[in-house]
């Protein structure tokens, strides 16, 4: 948890789960914020529809005068439609672009830097300000909500998050190898680990959580129970929550 003492936000809890790409955070998300009747803010999305106008755009993201006059401009919007989230970027929609290999690693690059995160970074708090949110990326409980009521680090074996993302490129179609998918998984890890700006890291209040052995109904079963535990606490009196030590155990 952010704190022992609960600070409940108006529309209740922000919940933030970080991990590396592929442990499987954006469907978790998805399907936490459901059982719980709260609104899912992909955040991981927003920033690849940024990396995809950049790209589209042709700007260099070494030019940073350039790049902050185009950030200042992106109108990002995460839409629901017929229970799917659609992902529009300056009026388009971009949801299945910006879910490719090449996206992926040029999101790992825009993202590490500072005029694209300053935007994101002020648009998820705009999202997010009055609770009964869920949000998940990388930084969401480091950065974005440091103080977030809930927070949880997702996290799978690299040849676990390879080989499910290598089953998901193949079902869309595109082809790939299950060699070339871990490699790209792995090389992500090293660039959102080792960048300068809010690198990949475990909030130290976080609880963590493994899926590589776990079904995603036992994710989120656990997840699900250390929400309500906590969002049944009593700000007024200062109830503390006890958060688990193991992330098998939450």
């Amino acid at each position: 948890m952010a704190s022992s003492v609960v600070n409940m936000h108006r529309n209740g809890l922000v919940i933030a789960i970080d991990g590396p790409s592929g442990a499987g955070k954006s469907t978790v998300a998805h399907l936490l914020a459901e059982r719980l009747g709260y609104q899912q803010i992909d955040t991981g999305a927003m920033y690849r529809a940024v990396a995809f106008l950049i790209h589209q755009e042709g700007i260099d993201p070494d030019d940073l005068e350039a790049l902050e006059r185009f950030c200042s401009g992106i109108d990002i919007r995460l839409e629901r439609l017929d229970g799917h989230q659609r992902v529009v970027a300056n009026g388009q929609d971009v949801t299945r672009q910006i879910r490719t290999p090449e996206m992926s690693l040029m999101t790992s690059r825009i993202s590490a830097l500072g005029p694209v995160r300053q935007a994101m970074l002020q648009a998820q708090r705009r999202m997010g300000a009055q609770g009964g949110v869920v949000l998940e990326g990388r930084d969401i409980g480091t950065v974005v909500f440091p103080d977030a009521e809930v927070k949880f680090f997702l996290s799978a074996s690299a040849q676990e998050r390879g080989r499910r993302r290598y089953q998901e490129l193949l079902a869309k179609g595109e082809q790939v190898t299950l060699e070339d998918t871990i490699q790209a998984v792995t090389s992500r890890d090293l660039q959102d680990s080792q960048r300068d700006l809010a690198p990949l890291r475990m909030a130290v209040d976080a609880i963590a959580i493994d899926s590589s052995d776990r079904t995603i109904e036992e994710v989120l079963d656990a997840m699900v129970a250390v929400c309500r535990n906590t969002s049944h606490a009593d700000p007024d009196t200062s109830e503390h929550v006890s958060t688990p030590t193991n992330g098998n155990e939450p």
